[in-house]
């Protein structure tokens, strides 16, 4: 399992080991997994022949999501990620966007969950994605599964 976990610098290294494999990416925190995750990664797996996951370290999920995340720290994050059957590589990344990780990487197909449109995809990973001729799936969500709801319920928060 841990062997699926990649370091950043190995991303080029893959997509020349993978050339004539479809490359599917995705990328997140993805800090208390839940059957949403599960569905969401196992949905995107089924677009190609390998899913590489981009896993924001914990520098930038405190960036994104505020100084009490993540709940779980990155190598534990990876691992359980790893784990997952529909994944095959976990890499790391330090950045807030995941523009430099996807330059190296260059997958065939990146897909996001359901509460993100083409639209409110950051700009500059958009273009890019569109220079690299990657093809953009957005995946259905599982309503009522969150990370957000998932914490709320642990506080005794109802939703």
């Amino acid at each position: 399992m841990l062997n699926k976990i990649l370091p950043r610098s190995a991303a080029k290294n893959l997509r020349q080991e993978y050339a004539t494999k479809k490359l599917v990416f995705t990328n997140g925190c993805f800090d208390l997994l839940h059957v949403g995750h599960v569905r969401y990664l196992a949905a995107a797996r089924r677009l190609g022949d390998l899913l590489v996951v981009g896993l924001n370290s914990d520098d930038s999920v405190r960036e994104l999501k505020g100084r009490n995340r993540p709940i779980n720290v990155q190598g534990d994050r990876a691992e359980v990620l790893a784990a997952l059957e529909a994944v095959d590589h976990v890499i790391v990344f330090e950045e807030e966007r995941v523009t430099e990780l996807l330059k190296d990487l260059g997958p065939d197909i990146y897909t996001k969950g359901g509460d993100y449109t083409r639209e409110s995809l950051d700009p500059e990973e958009k273009r890019l994605l569109e220079a690299l001729g990657t093809r953009i799936e957005i995946l259905p969500l599982v309503e009522g599964k969150s990370t957000t709801n998932l914490i709320g319920a642990i506080k005794g928060d109802p939703k």
